[in-house]
């Protein structure tokens, strides 16, 4: 089996110029918790999820870094949550979407996106065809489709 057979070409997906708004709405519309990021010719260019939201989101605590002649300290947040929800909507998706995206062809077998998804401990694989979006496969849909014909 491959991935092209289990792969949803209905894809979510935001341009790579859209701001974290866009990715918040998108978010709550579809019921979503990432998406991959193109380009204007739909290539994967990033891939932006809930995770990498909430680590910028939540509590930044100072760090001191205490060396043998010099203390450092790495300032945390200045400002209050509600404050830090408010000034990431305008934000480019690329400021926080991960650039290393990690995807499949379109030809993979099944057992080899098992293994990526699994290794890589990720939820959803963006497939390309031709380095172009063409489908995204999740964990449930390789679950469904490899033990459905066994059970």
């Amino acid at each position: 089996m491959l991935a092209q057979e289990i792969m949803n070409t209905h894809v979510y997906k935001v341009n790579e110029d859209a701001t974290i708004r866009k990715v918040i709405e998108a978010f709550l519309e579809y019921r979503i918790s990432g998406l991959p990021v193109v380009n204007n010719n739909n290539e994967i260019v990033g891939y932006i999820s809930d995770g990498d939201i909430m680590q910028y989101i939540g509590k930044h605590e100072d760090i001191i870094i205490d060396s043998i002649f010099h203390v450092d300290v790495v300032k945390g947040d200045d400002e209050g949550f509600e404050e830090r929800l408010k000034s990431i909507l305008e934000l480019n998706v690329m400021e926080m979407a991960k650039k290393h995206v990690v995807k499949t062809s379109w030809d993979e077998e099944v057992e080899e996106v098992a293994a990526i998804l699994g290794k890589k401990q990720i939820k959803k694989l963006p497939v390309e065809k031709n380095g172009v979006l063409v489908g995204i496969i999740s964990r449930g849909d390789v679950i469904r489709h490899t033990f459905k014909k066994i059970l």
